[in-house]
């Protein structure tokens, strides 16, 4: 018998050992899933391009880590919980074993933390830089997903964790700022899906932050027709976020992959999500209101005066 053509091989020695019963071995060209009964199916995709995601440099192994995190992410601002995933690489055909080896140990290292498998998806070549796409599965019981929409006049404007960091990790991996602690860049490289909040207990909307604060709670006010106030000075920010001083708050604002919760939270419903809190060990800050006219973002400095930005987020066009 003659031997595996290359793209078999890389996926027979580095992937299979991923793969979950839905995968049929990786033998098919398909995957055969039986949800958990009594549950909705929730699904997304993200895709990752070297130069616009993470850096060409970046260690495969974080690599894939984040790929997978950002899209659990995108469960977690659902209330989901993770089933599986679809994961699709396209890589220059110059790409050495020992890339795919690492990528793979990535995957095997956050499948066994967050309780997912591979289920299958494709390989190929392509002259330009890496571009890595995942499709994330997960479940959540009947009519609990807690969508963009539902935000009204009244509801707290909650967001878990810190914010700000990766953008500033990404400026300290191009030489624009110095963080001895080494938290931003490994916030950039290693986002944290906050998975396990219970949100149809207390929020009305929510999505994950993966564009920039400003930007993505503009998505929530368009999606429930309210506008939304935020004081830039009640926005957690982490100890290396502070010291790198007022003049990266905008940066912080608006700069992208966050993956933290954005939650609309109506008054009654607070005592709930202080004892989510409580449980899960992860701070949710409220800070601003949802407030009624046309879907807008106003952000108050810390002096008081309004801020303006030059864009709100990040775009790919």
């Amino acid at each position: 018998m003659s031997a595996l053509p290359r793209e078999f091989a890389l996926i027979e020695r580095y992937f299979r050992p991923l793969a979950g019963p839905a995968a049929l071995g990786l033998a098919d060209d398909v995957a055969v899933l039986r949800p958990p009964p009594g549950t909705d199916l929730v699904l997304s995709a993200d895709a990752m391009v070297a130069g616009v995601h993470f850096l060409p440099a970046d260690p495969p192994d974080l690599v894939a880590r984040k790929l997978l995190r950002v899209n659990l992410s995108d469960l977690a601002g659902k209330g989901a919980a993770p089933l599986g995933y679809l994961l699709t690489i396209a890589a220059p055909s110059r790409t050495e074993d020992a890339w795919f080896e690492a990528f793979a140990a990535g995957l095997a290292l956050d499948q066994e933390q967050f309780g997912v498998s591979l289920m299958g998806g494709d390989t190929s070549a392509t002259p330009g830089p890496f571009s890595l796409s995942l499709t994330i599965l997960g479940t959540v019981a009947p009519g609990r997903a807690v969508l963009r929409r539902g935000a009204a006049a009244g509801h707290g404007v909650f967001v878990s964790g810190t914010i700000g960091d990766a953008a500033l990790g990404l400026e300290v991996l191009q030489g624009h700022l110095t963080d001895p602690s080494g938290l931003l860049a490994r916030r950039y490289r290693l986002p944290e899906p906050r998975l396990g909040f219970p949100l149809a207990e207390f929020a009305a909307a929510a999505m994950d932050v993966s564009d920039g604060l400003v930007q993505d709670l503009g998505h929530l006010c368009r999606a429930g027709g309210v506008a939304a106030e935020i004081d830039a000075a009640a926005v957690p920010l982490s100890a290396p976020a502070l010291a790198a001083g007022p003049a990266w708050l905008a940066r912080c604002l608006t700069g992208g992959d966050d993956y933290e919760l954005l939650l609309a939270v109506p008054p009654g419903a607070e005592d709930r999500l202080a004892a989510a809190t409580a449980r899960l060990a992860v701070p949710l800050t409220r800070i601003g209101r949802f407030v009624p006219g046309p879907p807008e973002v106003r952000v108050i400095a810390p002096e008081g005066a309004p801020m303006t930005f030059s864009r709100p987020g990040w775009s790919h066009f």
